[in-house]
């Protein structure tokens, strides 16, 4: 290729690295801290951070009033902006920026070169039930399927062949064997890359995502690869879900609301719920004290039982008025799924309770003094024996309909002989009216 042809070539090269250039810092490069960093003058690899991709050069802060360029060649795989490496120091440009390089110190050639914590170049050129089997340089490696992605591999066959980045975990010289990990690199560039996109994040911004996976607590949504949010189950629904799993499905793409973010987005809690209308807002007005409505029963507890009186809208009524029977349990008057006539009696909407109270076949409150005297009116009607009024008694009747022994007091035998105190009962009566 002559020169004629190179010149337009190399003309926009310099323009585009004069363009790129001109938008990183212009700060000189510490001599002090590039020493300290790097005291043997290029045998040590320094850590850096991509803060630019133009053509084929990677822009590399590797600390304070310290940057560098890369050519793109070097990277197996595309580099990425917020992606840290380690570069090995090759010079300097006329501009001041450090010529770096990835290329020379990733092939060991000889066990006195390779380190726990060094990052290399391997091939892959086999696998096995455990994971994938490499050559790092001469020497034979391993890396454990766990540590192949950031997430799980089905197919490791179709890395074989391929030139992976890897960080040396374990060093075996007896046996000949390196342990490494490409996993442990992509989480480097994974955090930053979460750290930049969490940064962009607020509380109350609404956003899609992936179920992943379940727990009983709640789902795990992929917001993006490498970021996840739980989103519980208490805000998947303004209905009660006991099992995320009746709701959501595994790869299901769902819309959240962001509700919080902590540990530096290590934490993040998402909510369904809060994009539903809340049916808790005027409450006050749609149901008023005394407003008397039909609800299900939707679960019992040792005070009573949670009736649903709307979609979404559960009230308690206390297990005092569930029966007018004296009831251990709230079972014992009230199955899950029943139908039940129940009346307002108070609303807090800010705290979301409703209290209610259970209705007769009469329409009364049970418990009540009205109820009271429905359950007596036909005691009331009837005869007593001889003619006369039993009204007196309303007690003794309940207590029989319950199955209670009572003594029938208005009999004027018993009458007089517990008067007299002769020790007559109605027993001994009964057995001489029987000839006994």
């Amino acid at each position: 290729m002559n020169s004629q042809s190179d010149e337009p070539r190399d003309d926009k090269v310099a323009a585009e690295m004069e363009a790129s250039l001109a938008k990183l810092p212009k700060k000189p490069v510490d001599e002090r801290e590039l020493a300290r960093r790097n005291p043997h003058g290029g045998g040590d690899p320094l850590e850096g951070t991509i803060v630019r991709v133009a053509d084929n050069d990677v822009f590399v802060e590797l600390g304070p009033r310290m940057q560098g360029i890369c050519s793109r060649d070097d990277f197996a795989e595309a580099p990425e902006v917020g992606q840290q490496h380690h570069f090995m120091l090759r010079g300097r440009t006329d501009d001041g920026l450090l010529v770096l390089s990835r290329k020379s110190p990733r092939e060991p050639i000889n066990w006195d070169e390779v380190q726990v914590g060094n990052e290399v170049s391997a091939t892959v050129v086999g696998q096995n039930t455990g994971g994938l089997e490499l050559k790092v340089g001469a020497l034979a490696g391993f890396m454990p399927a766990s540590q192949v992605d950031l997430s799980r591999v089905e197919d490791l066959g179709a890395y074989i062949g391929h030139k992976l980045d890897c960080r040396v975990m374990e060093v075996d010289r007896k046996r000949k064997r390196v342990t490494l990990s490409r996993r442990a690199i992509l989480e480097v560039g994974a955090a930053q890359e979460r750290k930049g996109y969490v940064s962009q994040l607020a509380i109350g911004t609404i956003i899609k995502g992936t179920v992943k996976r379940f727990e009983t607590f709640g789902a795990f949504v992929e917001l993006r690869p490498g970021v996840e949010g739980l989103l519980h189950v208490s805000n998947i629904s303004r209905k009660r879900v006991n099992d995320p799993k009746d709701v959501l499905k595994e790869g299901q793409e769902v819309e959240c609301a962001i509700l919080e973010i902590k540990n530096g987005g290590r934490r993040i809690g998402l909510g369904m719920k809060q994009l539903e209308p809340n049916p808790w807002d005027d409450i006050d007005r749609r149901l008023p004290s005394d407003t008397v409505l039909k609800g299900k029963v939707k679960r019992l507890a040792a005070f009573g039982a949670f009736v649903e009186i709307e979609e979404g809208v559960e009230g308690l009524v206390h297990i005092s008025q569930l029966s007018s029977e004296r009831i251990r349990s709230a079972g014992d008057a009230v199955k899950v799924g029943e139908e039940i006539d129940v009346r307002v009696v108070s609303i807090d909407s800010l705290a979301e309770r409703v209290s209610l109270s259970r209705l007769d076949s009469q329409g009364h409150v049970i418990g009540s003094p009205e109820s009271e005297a429905s359950e007596d009116a036909p005691a009331a009607a009837a005869p007593r024996r001889g003619g006369r009024d039993r009204g007196g008694d309303r007690g003794g009747d309940r207590r029989r309909d319950r199955g209670e022994r009572v003594e029938d007091v208005s009999d004027p035998d018993v009458s007089r002989n517990q008067r007299s105190g002769s020790g007559t009962n109605l027993g001994d009566l009964l057995r001489r009216a029987l000839g006994d």
